[in-house]
Formats: structure tokens, C-alpha cells, sequence
């Protein structure tokens, strides 16, 4: 196997030299509304890998990153806060064979965290890609929650932009009782 960033031998998805300079995440904090939301690297910088989220290449792609950042938050999470967790991924819908969502919040998945699987579906399939916020606000994804109520939750979801999609994934949450704690995206733009 060839390391998909530099192409040496490797016997992971990216290779430790990789890893170590690509890779790294730098944790950023953003407000959206009261929500906090922490994202592990720059859009402009994992650009590239980002977009092979509907590709085949895309889940080995999403798997790799979920387990450099999303496992590791995790563990230091819970060893300062000893509630239980649950992780709830932003429209878990299945595209090209996988979520790439739920790669990241599978990775999420320890003792004394319970990932919800597709429990906050979209039911306006409209893509924001590259659409301007006024756009989003016209379009709301009007999500359906299915899961459980009175409890604490992490929200994830890939990248965020505006941050229209997680204030309305938090608003329909806290209608259900959820104690939304803040969100994790992989990216911010």
C-alpha cells in the first residue's frame, strides 16, 4: 500500500511523515450563536482529502482522519468529564456506499460515549455546497430527530461554513430535551 499523500510504502492510509506534517490538527473555537464548536484543521489546508468524501478513496480518506482526531478528543474528553456522552452525527445519510459523517463519529464510539446512528436526518436534501448564506436560510434542512431525550450530546459534522446547519441541528436537539455540550467538525472554512 502507498501513502495517499506522498506515495511512499506505507502500511497505513498516510504515512508517519505524513502524519506528522500534514496531518496535525490545529484545534480552532468558533461561537455559533451560544454554541461552541471546535474544529480540528483549516479548511484550505485538507482541502483536497475533504473532497473525496463521495468517493471510494473518500472512506479510507474520512476513516484515517476520524482516528488522528476525532478518537483522540474523545478519550481526552472523557477523562476530565465522566458523564455519559452520546455523539450525534448531522445527517448521517449514506452516499457512494458510506457516510463519511459516520466515519467520524464511529471513531467517536468508547467507554462512556454511545454514537446515535442517523438519528438527525435532514429531510430537504438540498446541497449548501458553495450556496451563500442567504441561501441557507431560505433552504433549512428541517431535520427529524429519532433518538433519545434527556441527554448530554456532542454534535459532528464535517465542515462547517456558516454554521446555519449546526444551529439548526442544535435547535431541534434542545426541542427534544438533548443537552447539546458543544460540536466537532473536522474542518472550518
Amino acid at each position: 500500500m502507498r501513502c495517499l499523500s506522498c506515495h511512499k510504502l506505507s502500511w497505513h492510509t498516510f504515512c508517519k511523515s505524513c502524519q506528522k506534517k500534514i496531518l496535525q490538527p490545529s484545534v480552532t473555537k468558533r461561537m455559533v450563536g451560544s454554541m461552541e464548536v471546535y474544529s480540528f484543521f483549516k479548511y484550505k489546508n485538507i482541502e483536497d482529502l475533504l473532497l473525496t468524501k463521495h468517493t471510494p478513496q473518500g472512506f479510507k480518506i474520512y476513516k484515517a482522519l476520524a482516528s488522528f482526531t476525532f478518537k483522540p478528543f474523545m478519550k481526552s474528553f472523557l477523562l476530565h468529564d465522566p458523564r455519559e456522552i452520546y455523539v450525534i452525527g448531522i445527517d448521517e445519510n449514506v452516499k457512494s456506499g458510506y457516510s463519511h459523517v459516520s466515519l467520524l463519529t464511529s471513531a467517536m464510539k468508547q467507554k462512556g460515549a454511545k454514537v446515535l446512528h442517523a438519528s438527525l436526518l435532514a429531510e430537504n436534501l438540498v446541497n449548501y455546497s458553495g450556496k451563500s448564506l442567504q441561501y441557507r436560510l431560505e433552504n433549512p434542512r428541517k431535520f427529524c430527530y429519532k433518538g433519545l431525550s434527556n441527554i448530554d450530546a456532542i454534535i459532528v459534522d464535517d465542515i462547517i461554513t456558516t454554521g446555519t446547519t449546526l444551529k439548526e441541528a442544535k435547535e431541534i436537539l434542545e426541542k427534544r430535551d438533548v443537552n447539546v455540550l458543544f460540536s466537532l467538525t473536522l474542518a472550518t472554512l
